[in-house]
């Protein structure tokens, strides 16, 4: 159920925000682009620099987005040496370092930083720049890991900090900033599963104190509005207001009580537009109840693939348990034959160094009878 509530909630919640929004920035962390106004450094470099960032995020499903502007990835200049080379033409060669951080833009903590040093040439010192800025490879092992652990610290803040998150939405909330306090519960990211939950039920809870609050504020509208005018003219204004109302908001039985004292005051002959009125607000309840059987269906299926998912996965690992064995089984038959085929090698070589021996011997033997009987030993000098 609470699957179900979510995904209409999320519906109605990512309606209201801006076109550039994409849901998929909702889910994952996010790192927004910064360079910052003092940094000593030409326009043209500046963009370069600044587009290097955003493939730096993206390459690691980090992209920037206005959705959650609190976290963010920049950098820092510094030229370490500036050489002019003669010409011609004149050239400059610089080597700088580039730092890289990423940090909390609200608490202003960096969470990892990666300091790259390249080397640039050109004409002046602005190509050099760029020369330089080039030379940065976004995909570099360095930069993956600097990225890596900007992730991990920001999943350990959303973990410790969830607590707090949470109970600033509940503040928001008495302070009726319903659409403040659902906002900063969004923002937390999927990756950060267990703080993602606490927050999504807390969210569902927020999201129908503000749909019971709008549903009290236009009930009382529509009323004030029939009270003044009750002809068909009011009804009809009044039915608007009554129309804009969230169809699960928990007041539908005082809704449903204004809406039969509406009808019962007008006239046979008036009610057709009012009924149509009336009938689209019925039609609307009906989809959003259609919404909420096929989210639940949906949400049964997705419990039903994941058992099965798991199912799969356990005879996967029964197949590589039995697997493993066999091949413990086969490797352990291969080892006994090797260690038979070195016991039959070492006997081989056993059989063929005796053979080797004895025909030695004998070839000596008959190099012996073919000697001399009388025989000098001049060249051995003992000491």
């Amino acid at each position: 159920m609470r699957n179900t509530i979510s995904i209409i909630l999320l519906s109605f919640f990512v309606g209201s925000l801006s076109a550039q929004t994409k849901l998929d920035d909702f889910g994952r962390i996010i790192l927004n682009t910064y360079l910052s106004e003092k940094m000593d450094l030409p326009k043209e470099s500046k963009d370069l620099l600044k587009n290097k960032l955003n493939q730096i995020a993206s390459n690691n499903g980090m992209g920037g987005s206005d959705v959650n502007p609190r976290f963010i990835i920049t950098a820092n200049v510094n030229v370490g040496t500036k050489d002019i080379i003669a010409g011609p033409p004149q050239m400059i060669a610089q080597n700088i370092d580039i730092t890289f951080f990423i940090g909390d833009a609200i608490s202003n903590t960096i969470f990892s930083s990666e300091t790259i040093s390249v080397k640039g040439v050109g004409t002046n010192e602005n190509k050099a720049f760029i020369e330089a800025i080039r030379n940065i490879n976004p995909k570099s092992k360095e930069l993956i890991s600097f990225t890596e652990a900007g992730k991990t610290k920001i999943v350990d803040f959303y973990a410790t900090q969830c607590d707090f998150i949470i109970k600033d939405a509940q503040t928001l909330v008495k302070q009726e900033k319903y659409d403040e306090a659902i906002y900063q519960l969004t923002l937390v990211p999927e990756i950060c599963q267990e703080c993602y939950f606490k927050c999504l039920d807390t969210l569902t809870s927020i999201y129908q104190h503000k749909i019971d609050a709008d549903c009290k504020e236009k009930l009382e509208q529509a009323k004030i509005i029939w009270t003044a005018d009750q002809t068909p003219e009011g009804a009809q204004k009044a039915g608007e207001v009554i129309g804009s109302i969230n169809p699960m908001a928990s007041c539908q039985t005082d809704v449903k009580a204004l809406i039969d004292s509406i009808d019962s005051k007008l006239k046979a002959d008036e009610k057709a537009r009012w009924e149509f009125i009336m009938k689209q607000y019925e039609d609307k309840i009906a989809a959003q109840k259609e919404l909420v059987r096929i989210a639940e269906e949906k949400s049964k299926r997705d419990d039903v693939f994941r058992e099965n998912e798991a199912v799969r996965a356990e005879e996967k690992s029964k197949r590589d348990n039995v697997y493993r064995e066999n091949e413990a089984v086969r490797a352990e038959e291969k080892s006994k034959r090797d260690d038979i085929y070195r016991d039959k090698e070492a006997s081989r070589n056993f059989e063929m160094d005796k053979i080797n021996a004895s025909n030695a011997r004998a070839i000596a033997i008959e190099y012996a009878k073919n000697q001399p009987k009388i025989i000098t030993y001049n060249s051995i000098y003992w000491r």
